[in-house]
């Protein structure tokens, strides 16, 4: 297991050979939650605890528990990358942005398979 799923909150998982202990974090926000167990089902344990642990603290807080993304990506490419992807789109007839979406939800699902 190297991720999970928990309450739309998801957490990569590694060893620590040096501690010999399975570490784990949240992923897909700033905040920094972080877990650790010795066992593969404790490390399962300490994640569930973990997200409902950040939730109470939040709610406690009275701040809004990071999850929602605003959909608007920003990330620079080569010129010559951006051109190929503007060409590819124009010949796909859609525009940057829809190929751009496209070709990330494929390169998704091959990540999954």
């Amino acid at each position: 297991m190297k991720a999970a799923k928990y309450k739309d909150f998801y957490a990569r998982f590694d060893f620590d050979a040096d501690d010999e202990v399975f570490v784990g974090r949240l992923v897909g926000i700033r905040d920094v939650v972080s877990f650790h167990a010795d066992t593969v089902e404790g490390l399962k344990t300490a994640f569930v605890e973990a997200v409902d642990d950040y939730l109470d603290a939040c709610k406690e807080a009275g701040k809004t528990p990071e999850r929602a993304y605003s959909g608007k990506m920003m990330f620079r490419v080569s010129p010559d990358l951006h051109a190929k992807a503007v060409i590819a789109a124009d010949l796909a007839g859609v525009s940057l942005n829809e190929w751009g979406e496209r070709t990330l939800s494929k390169a998704l699902e091959r990540e999954a398979a």
